[in-house]
């Protein structure tokens, strides 16, 4: 009779490295988009079965085609531009007719001010890179950004990044985010 091959036993071995994994998981980093941040707009009341009129003069147009280039209000535009004219369109300093409405409104610890009734509508075509849809996304935060951050400094001496809550929400409800992203068509297709 032969004699017999020692075994090797690996019983263990499926512990380990279970415990091996389970530790690269939980001191590892798993990268995740964070996305862009937008607030959806309240939902209409139930009575209410059409959106409201929005005047012309309060709507600014951005339309992006698949060659990546952009319209501002139908006029031929850069996305270097693109930061300046949402600022200027939702800031509107010098009231002008052309420009959006303004709502006076009481705000706390702002006092009375004017907000401005303007909307950003981004329209893509099907054919746009992700890379323009982000940047002109960027841009429009900017714009935003440092319109808030103007505020900010204007009335608390501070940047918006630096105020508390309470400071953070007067200067929100003065300067609402007012982007509104239509579904993607075939921009500049004939139909």
């Amino acid at each position: 009779m032969g004699r017999k091959t020692p075994g090797l036993n690996t019983s263990s071995m499926s512990d380990i490295s279970f415990l091996l994994l389970a530790f690269f998981l939980l001191v590892s980093n798993i990268n995740t988009d964070q996305g862009i941040a937008r607030r959806l707009p309240p939902p209409l009341p139930p009575d209410q079965k059409d959106t409201p009129e929005v005047k012309e003069r309060n709507i600014f147009i951005v339309k992006i085609n698949s060659k990546d280039r952009l319209l501002f209000n139908g006029e031929v535009g850069d996305i270097s531009e693109l930061k300046d004219r949402a600022k200027e369109f939702l800031g509107n300093p010098n009231n002008d007719p052309n420009l959006p409405e303004k709502l006076q409104m009481e705000i706390p610890l702002l006092g009375m001010m004017d907000i401005s009734k303007g909307i950003i509508s981004l329209q893509n075509d099907r054919g746009t890179s992700y890379d323009m849809y982000v940047a002109v996304q960027n841009e429009l935060t900017k714009a935003i950004s440092e319109l808030r951050n103007e505020l900010s400094q204007a009335k608390f001496g501070r940047n918006y990044a630096d105020l508390n809550d309470p400071q953070a929400e007067a200067i929100d409800q003065a300067i609402p985010i007012a982007i509104s992203e239509a579904e993607p068509t075939k921009i500049g297709e004939k139909k």
